[in-house]
């Protein structure tokens, strides 16, 4: 009888749109994923406590099974002393804004447990994720321009639990596993600038990237059942 209650409610409403508060812990990028140095192939630079927004549609299939498209957008940036440059035939270290951005697309079947409450619901999922990244570089006037990115694919999983504030609305607590990386191919949108009144040379050819976002992921969402 409990289970029968809880489906009950559920297919009242088989559309689930969402609105989430993603929080991420960490994510790595590497600047020099090509160089023949293992030391400075692995050397990498760490952003912490990463949160982002995102939309999560969830349709029932059937009783016990729930299909979800997620998409989220991140963008975070830290300084740290990664830009190396020439000021005539010297070689020094800048301080810069170094960080990524991406829009994550990921679509996951969710498994509705039967043991599930009127007021509770929990979920198991995992799925497939594509990623479409850049990475950020900012120091004075000067940016980055994408040359080329490679294809990102990725799978994850999660558990959530949503609890029914009204027949209609609902919160949701999701914690997810991923591991998404991606390589990004940039340029400097200018190689010459001014810089404390000195000249400075940057590199003129363009450089690979990658982002590794490794940490764990927790979403907050407000749903409307409809």
């Amino acid at each position: 009888m409990l289970s029968v209650s809880s489906f009950g409610q559920f297919n009242k409403n088989n559309l689930g749109i969402a609105i989430n508060a993603v929080y991420t812990t960490s994510a790595e990028i590497f600047l020099n994923p090509n160089a023949s140095d293992l030391e400075l192939r692995n050397r990498s630079y760490t952003i912490e406590d990463i949160f982002n927004p995102g939309i999560d549609v969830r349709y029932r299939l059937w009783q016990e099974v729930i299909l979800g498209l997620n998409v989220e957008y991140i963008n975070k940036t830290s300084s740290a002393p990664n830009l190396t440059a020439f000021i005539g035939n010297q070689v020094i270290t800048l301080e810069v804004e170094d960080g990524f951005r991406v829009i994550p697309i990921e679509l996951t079947v969710h498994y509705f447990f039967p043991f599930s409450t009127e007021m509770f619901k929990f979920l198991m999922g995992g799925g497939l994720g594509y990623y479409r990244g850049e990475f950020i570089r900012k120091f004075n006037e000067v940016e980055l321009e994408v040359v080329q990115r490679k294809i990102a694919l990725g799978i994850h999983v999660s558990a959530s639990m949503e609890y029914m504030i009204f027949d209609y609305l609902s919160a949701r607590f999701e914690m997810k596993f991923r591991n998404p990386q991606y390589n990004v191919t940039s340029e400097y949108n200018k190689t010459e600038i001014i810089y404390q009144g000195n000249t400075i040379q940057l590199p003129d050819d363009a450089f690979e990237t990658k982002v590794d976002i490794d940490g764990l992921t927790v979403v907050l969402g407000l749903v409307l059942n409809i």
